[in-house]
Formats: structure tokens, C-alpha cells, sequence
């Protein structure tokens, strides 16, 4: 794919999630005025239960996905180069590489197969990780049959975000998601006590614990007013909660299009809160690194 071309890529593996990713994917790059990219990749893979040879499983895809959106440019390429250093390569030439979180691979049970988690943990530019049965209708705000699809509002985007870390390109990154679904942002940030030296456990005082959580929500006020300032379009809801962040992340995603979390580039992978999410979480989850 030409550099000067901005686009979204999706690995297409001849899975149900796989599809269902490039469907997800081909909605994101006409919210975003983008080209979609299909790649399959790696040596020819066994054929799928019904028998289909994976490069007809390509072109009916591509060939769909134009029958469903007919302004997308749409291309699609299969290369014989191994899955995960293909799929990196595609992604630093991306806006942004989607993946179905499931593929014929994977081991029974364990929702996330190993190219996925390889690539979200490594990839220089944001991998969006899709479930099998995801559906255009998910994204959006419940609403009676008779309001036109297109005139559904967008569930909100969610946040997930570290005070420790400087994060501007994850916030900009979920931002960005928010405005072109005209969808609110809801930021969630959680905290716990640190067993500080000299205390012994339960001795923490209310007033601790109230002035801890008051540090923490100026904290995130402060990180996030100059991107209120910037995108004063997108309502954003703040929220500190006490807890372990993947569970307050889980619990916010069931009401969410799209759940947003960072991967530090410093990092050895995807970090304990980003494995507990991808694999628990309903929505699609974007996994953005970020220094």
C-alpha cells in the first residue's frame, strides 16, 4: 500500500470475526474519509469449515463489503509473508489495523488468538481488536424500528486512561473516535491505595481516602481541559472510581461503542489491565500505543 494513502487495513483470515472486523473497519473509514485495505497473509491456510478456498473467503469479501459501500476504496491483497510480521508492516502504513479477536486457530475458550495479541502488543499505529457477531446496529443507542438507522445516535466512546503516563496521542486517539460518531467520550480513570511505609493495613482514614480521590479527579480535570478546549463539540463525561481499572472499564464498555485503552511503547506488551479488557470486553476495543 502507498504511504501517501491514508487507510484503514484489516487482517482478513477466513474466520467469522475476521469478516466481522472488515465490516467494523469499512464503517470506521467512511466515518473517517479513509481507504480500507483487506490483507490476507501468511502461508495458505487450511480451509474453514465449509470448505471455501481462503482466496475466494478475500475477494468475497472485497467484493461485499463495495456491494455494502459503494464511495469506499476498497483493496484487497494476499501475501504468503507470515501473519504477525505482515500484519505489522501493514499497520505502520495505517491510520489504523483492525483484527478479528477470533480466528480457526485460536484454542477453544481463550477469546483472543495469538497473532491478535501479538500484533496489538507490537504495532506501531492503533489495532482494533473486533468480536465475532459484531454488528452495525451495536454501536449505536437502542431505539424503536422505526427511526432510520441513520439517524440513531452513536454510543458513547470509552476511555481508559493512566494519570501516570503522558498519553496525548491515546487522548487524541479517543477523541478523534468520539467526534466523528458525534458520540460522547466517557473517560474513566481508577485509583487505589498504595501500602504506604508505616502504615499498617486498614489504618487508612476516610479523610484519606477523600483527599486521594479529590487529587485524583483535579488531576484528570487538568490532563483533559485543553482537549475540552480543542473538541468542544464532544460532551465528556469524567469518571475517578476506586478499583481494580479493568473491571470499571468492563462495566462502562457494556454501555459503550467502542472502549479505548493504551499500550506504552516503553513496554514489554500489552500491560495486565489491556490483557484482562481484550478478552473480557463485548465492544471492540482499540488498543493505542503511546509513549
Amino acid at each position: 500500500m502507498g504511504k501517501d494513502i491514508r487507510a484503514i487495513t484489516v487482517g482478513i483470515d477466513g474466520s467469522r470475526a475476521g469478516l466481522d472486523a472488515a465490516d467494523w473497519a469499512a464503517r470506521e473509514a467512511q466515518r473517517r474519509h479513509l481507504a480500507l485495505r483487506l490483507l490476507q497473509a501468511g502461508p495458505d491456510p487450511a480451509s474453514p469449515p465449509d470448505g471455501e478456498p481462503s482466496r475466494v473467503t478475500l475477494d468475497r469479501a472485497a467484493v461485499q463489503l463495495a456491494y455494502a459501500h459503494p464511495a469506499l476504496d476498497i483493496m484487497a491483497r494476499r501475501t504468503d509473508t507470515p501473519a504477525i510480521p505482515a500484519l505489522l508492516a501493514a499497520a505502520a502504513e495505517s491510520e489504523a489495523l483492525a483484527l478479528g479477536s477470533r480466528g480457526f486457530s485460536d484454542v477453544a475458550g481463550f477469546p483472543v488468538g495469538s497473532v491478535a495479541r501479538a500484533v496489538a502488543a507490537r504495532a506501531e499505529r492503533p489495532v482494533v481488536l473486533v468480536r465475532a457477531g459484531e454488528l452495525p446496529e451495536d454501536e449505536r443507542v437502542p431505539v424503536d424500528e422505526a427511526t432510520p438507522p441513520a439517524q440513531v445516535p452513536y454510543l458513547p466512546v470509552v476511555l481508559g486512561l493512566d494519570l501516570s503516563h503522558s498519553a496525548d496521542r491515546l487522548i487524541g486517539y479517543a477523541f478523534d473516535a468520539a467526534a466523528t460518531r458525534a458520540a460522547p467520550l466517557h473517560v474513566v480513570h481508577a485509583w487505589t491505595l498504595p501500602p504506604p511505609p508505616g502504615y499498617a493495613v486498614g489504618t487508612r482514614t476516610l479523610d484519606d481516602t477523600a483527599g486521594l480521590e479529590d487529587a485524583n479527579r483535579r488531576s484528570l480535570a487538568v490532563i483533559l481541559q485543553p482537549w475540552r478546549h480543542k473538541c468542544p463539540e464532544t460532551p465528556v463525561l469524567e469518571e475517578v472510581a476506586y478499583g481494580l481499572a479493568g473491571h470499571h472499564l468492563l462495566k462502562a464498555s457494556i454501555q459503550a461503542g467502542l472502549l479505548v485503552i493504551g499500550r506504552a511503547t516503553s513496554g514489554a506488551g500489552l500491560g495486565r489491565v489491556a490483557h484482562f479488557v481484550i478478552h473480557h470486553c463485548a465492544c471492540p476495543v482499540a488498543v493505542v500505543p503511546h509513549e
